[in-house]
């Protein structure tokens, strides 16, 4: 099981809060993190084309390149609730600048959770009071990333050190998950000094690379967000430095979030490798990792491996040419899928599987990260809302 385990790296600047103001039942579910001066940042947004009113805002403030504080709840995503939605995250982000008394335009909020019911707004407006007396110095990640859990397992959150400064990385998602062009709800806070410019064009890069190669389910989620936070409190850093580490703590969260995928209980990691174009290997990829016969077929272990050309074949918008491909498995591409057993036996004993199909056609390749489809998931989302 891939879970985080403590942060280790303490960016400097950064204050947070979390509790539980009843949205839905007593566990967490309001979260905030404040920096104490003005931060360089950047954000990506869901492609959906019904995004939520919390999105429709974020998109409006992250224009100026600065924020000073993210408010996020979970249990209700604020989506489909029309103008009165809309108002009511506004009322949100006023009260949070009012609380630390910055301009509500550095205030970027995010909900998470159902769908189309009004947003008990006032719960998380009282929630809110005397905000800036409740903030922990240093800020409580962990805890930040418990109170915006919706059917995630486990708070998922990461750190690492570039040259002075520190970064830290923290992300929620279980199901809906199929990014195009963030992820579900990311944030990552780092005193490195880094002007915004440079945090868009680095932040759109690893998320290319990581959350927009990740699927649970094929379904994009009106609410995916992705924010980078950096208060320049550590001085300059090294900006490929920077951009290297920042992408590995991408891959770390990519991972979880496959691995804490609704019911899941396998990591599924595809290579596609030899392909005509950079686009044609992440579309075969992502059409194998949203298969559904693929999916059951690596959960209980059968070496049904046809499925995998199946969903190779299938692929929309690519043009394949009568297929030479090669399959293997396992990290080092040990094994044979004309090795029936012993592909069974390592579909059915390790938690973590590695495909690579080689196209044997080209020269690019792309990496994309899954997980199983078991009955589990099925049960959560037939009772989702009952």
């Amino acid at each position: 099981m891939i879970k985080p385990s403590k942060i280790q790296f303490y960016p400097e600047g950064f204050l947070s809060y979390h509790t539980s103001c009843g949205i839905k039942d007593n566990t967490l579910d309001l979260g905030v993190v404040f920096s104490e001066t003005p931060a360089n940042s950047a954000a990506v947004f869901t492609r959906n084309a019904f995004p939520g009113e919390p999105v429709k805002i974020g998109r409006k403030i992250i224009q100026n390149g600065l924020l000073q504080a993210i408010v996020v709840n979970s249990k209700n995503a604020n989506v489909a609730t029309g103008s009165d939605g809309y108002e009511n995250s506004l009322k949100i982000c006023r009260k949070t600048a009012q609380e630390l008394n910055i301009p509500v335009d550095s205030v970027l909020p995010s909900s998470t959770g159902v769908i189309g019911r009004p947003l008990p707004f006032e719960k998380v407006l009282a929630g809110l009071d005397s905000l800036k007396d409740q903030l922990v110095n240093p800020a409580d990640f962990p805890g930040f990333a418990a109170a915006i859990m919706t059917t995630d397992t486990f708070p998922k959150f990461v750190s690492a050190q570039t040259g002075n400064a520190s970064i830290v990385g923290v992300a929620k998602g279980s199901g809906m998950i199929e990014p195009n062009m963030a992820t579900m709800l990311s944030y990552f806070f780092t005193d490195a000094e880094i002007s915004s410019n440079d945090l868009d064009r680095i932040l759109r890069s690893c998320a290319d690379k990581t959350f927009n190669c990740l699927s649970v389910d094929s379904d994009t989620s009106t609410s995916d967000t992705l924010v980078i936070m950096a208060n320049g409190k550590a001085g300059k850093v090294d900006l490929v430095e920077f951009e290297n580490t920042l992408l590995s703590l991408c891959t770390d969260l990519t991972k979880m979030l496959a691995r804490d995928g609704e019911g899941a209980t396998k990591l599924f990691i595809v290579d596609v490798i030899n392909a005509d174009s950079a686009d044609a290997a992440k579309k075969i990829a992502k059409s194998i990792i949203n298969s559904p016969l693929v999916k059951t077929m690596i959960y209980q272990g059968d070496p049904n491996w046809g499925r995998i050309y199946m969903a190779v074949g299938k692929t929309s918008g690519v043009h394949l040419r009568e297929p030479q491909i090669q399959i293997f498995w396992g990290k080092n591409r040990e094994i044979d899928s004309s090795s029936t057993t012993a592909l069974s036996k390592y579909l059915r004993e390790n938690e973590e599987l590695f495909l690579t199909v080689d196209m044997c056609s080209g020269k690019s390749s792309c990496r994309v990260y899954g997980c199983d489809l078991t009955e589990e998931y099925v049960r959560i989302n037939a009772f989702y809302t009952t």
